[in-house]
């Protein structure tokens, strides 16, 4: 009996061993987290004591939602369990697609990130974001789709509170629903995407909430209808607004030699995706402009009528005319050059045929938004300025009379848009006469405010809640002198949205070979934002610029 006990206590060591000899199971990695939504929560059974009247809101939906049970007539109820339909996330039967953005304060360098880094700021991981602000909703949303948030990075405040809060931590991101954008928010793409843009992707967008009712089947009250998105593609428009074409001297032999369209080859596609786009062209066609001679110097410019070729490829909707080149080849020239867009179908503005026509402003219509464009020249020469006697150029400015427009425009429902070809100056800062004549605008009603003159880029700034762009730089000119910063060039994609004002894109070109400006590279577009941001007073640092002078300077006319 004992060598039996003993036999069976040496089988039973021997299978330990061996188990412990085997070889581990390999451990399942965890699974990559990705964006995807989570479905919805499965709502219990109402019981007996429940009103077939009572609605209830989930705290995820967004304000822009909420506000509109008002007009519903069921009675609200705090407790989920009391109501018989209900408003929530719902991935599984969505009723409306609400967009967020992803934002940052608008002096943000950084112009996009992916989902996997939106998500690891999200858990808490390393980011380039110091803290991810949001609304207490719009935290309850996104954790249904993503899970609990780390609270490494993640603040919350009320909606009115957010852009305050993110401008004073100004590495600081938030997200807000799409209705809440305004203009100095900057918008990050995400995986390549914008819902700014007019080529947006909902599909391969991560910041999409879907939300929908739950009611018992069959349900005893009739479901409200809701909004299906707050972003309607056909409720938008993108304006490209532009600075100096001159289609003369050095660019214009380019275009001989390189073919017409050569400008625009590398930023075409900026110019001609957008719903409207603006080109500020200062110089006349003239049927017997001689070839042109690429030697900078003070010429009377003209270009070849065939040059219109160019503005036609980069779908020009509107030319501005208020430059001071605009009668340099005489009144005949002047009204021939007002025939050519005519006859290609291209309105003008700020430069006609007479005073009157020179004054008039421009009204366009996209999606519902109404837009109407004014400029002048306060700067001259007086040759270039259109009279009342018949003589064609540039508009004068008349004050009194645009600001009566603008504020006339914008009670109609009109988003006025003010240009000026002001007195050209080489450094980026606002010169007290400047700021007043701009500032006027806003204070009319304009909702931008766009400097066409600037050789060199000047500020920006958010004034009245109106954007004023003092200067953008050349746009086709062959200006290519480094002291002076003329190379580097603003193109300005504005977006509109329903009637009102969304904000700015700031794209950056550098001018190459005399006639054709390419998009900046990274480390190009990072120094001159900070250099432009700096100096609007938005940097972290005191800009180095030279002081407002106490008066205004002689205009520059000439060689530009």
């Amino acid at each position: 009996m004992k060598k039996t006990q003993n036999i069976f206590t040496i089988f039973f060591i021997i299978t330990i061993l061996l188990s412990a000899c085997a070889a581990p199971e390999m451990a399942t990695p965890p699974p990559e987290r990705t964006l995807t939504p989570r479905p919805p929560v499965v709502k219990t059974t109402p019981t007996a004591t429940q009103n077939p009247n009572y609605l209830w809101i989930g705290d995820a939906v967004p304000d822009a939602l909420r506000k509109a049970s008002f007009d519903w007539g069921l009675p609200l109820t705090a407790d989920e369990d009391m109501a018989v339909l209900r408003l929530d996330v719902n991935t599984l039967e969505p009723e409306a697609e609400w967009v967020y953005a992803l934002v940052a304060p608008f002096p943000t360098i950084m112009d996009e990130v992916t989902s996997e880094e939106l998500l690891a700021t999200w858990d808490g991981e390393a980011s380039d974001a110091s803290a991810l602000w949001m609304a207490e909703e719009t935290k309850a949303a996104l954790t249904a789709l993503w899970g609990q948030p780390s609270s490494k990075h993640l603040r919350t405040a009320e909606s009115h509170n957010l852009l305050n809060l993110a401008w004073e931590e100004r590495d600081s991101w938030a997200i807000i629903p799409f209705e809440e954008i305004e203009p100095r928010w900057k918008v990050l793409s995400i995986d390549g995407q914008s819902p700014m843009h007019n080529d947006f992707s909902a599909e391969e967008y991560p910041l999409i909430i879907s939300y929908g009712w739950d009611c018992e089947s069959p349900c005893s009250v009739d479901t409200p209808e809701i909004s299906s998105t707050n972003r309607d593609s056909e409720k938008m428009t993108v304006l490209v607004m532009t600075g100096v074409t001159a289609m003369v001297r050095a660019t214009a032999y380019k275009m001989e030699v390189e073919g017409i369209t050569y400008p625009a080859r590398d930023i075409g596609h900026w110019l001609q995706n957008a719903d409207i786009t603006h080109i500020s062209n200062e110089v006349p066609f003239y049927e017997h402009c001689p070839y042109p001679n690429p030697n900078p110097g003070t010429q009377s410019f003209c270009s070849n009528p065939d040059y219109i070729e160019l503005l036609e490829y980069v779908s020009t909707d509107l030319v501005e005319l208020t430059g001071n080149h605009f009668q340099d080849q005489g009144s005949d020239a002047t009204l021939f050059t007002l025939d050519l867009y005519n006859e290609y179908g291209i309105p003008y503005y700020g430069g006609g045929k007479d005073l009157a026509d020179a004054q008039k402003a421009i009204t366009l219509e996209h999606n519902g938004n109404k837009f109407a464009f004014i400029g002048c020249n306060p700067v001259g020469p007086d040759y270039a300025w259109a009279r009342e006697d018949d003589w064609p150029g540039a508009a004068p400015c008349d004050f009194e009379f645009m600001t009566a427009e603008i504020a006339q425009f914008r009670a109609e429902g009109y988003l006025p848009i003010a240009t000026f070809q002001y007195q050209e100056y080489y450094s980026p800062e606002i010169r007290p006469q400047q700021g007043r004549d701009f500032r006027a605008m806003a204070d009319a009603g304009a909702v931008v405010v766009s400097g066409s003159q600037a050789h060199s880029a000047q500020v920006k700034e958010f004034y009245n809640g109106s954007f004023i762009d003092y200067g953008l730089g050349n746009l086709f000119f062959d200006q290519m002198h480094t002291t002076e910063n003329t190379r580097d060039e603003f193109i300005d994609r504005h977006t509109f949205y329903d009637g009102k004002y969304l904000g700015v894109e700031l794209l950056t070109a550098l001018l190459e070979d005399y006639a054709r400006p390419r998009p900046m590279t990274a480390p190009e577009r990072t120094e001159f934002l900070t250099f432009i941001f700096d100096a609007s007073g938005w940097g972290n640092m005191v800009a180095t610029i030279t002081p407002t002078p106490t008066t205004t300077p002689a205009p520059v006319y000439d060689d530009e």
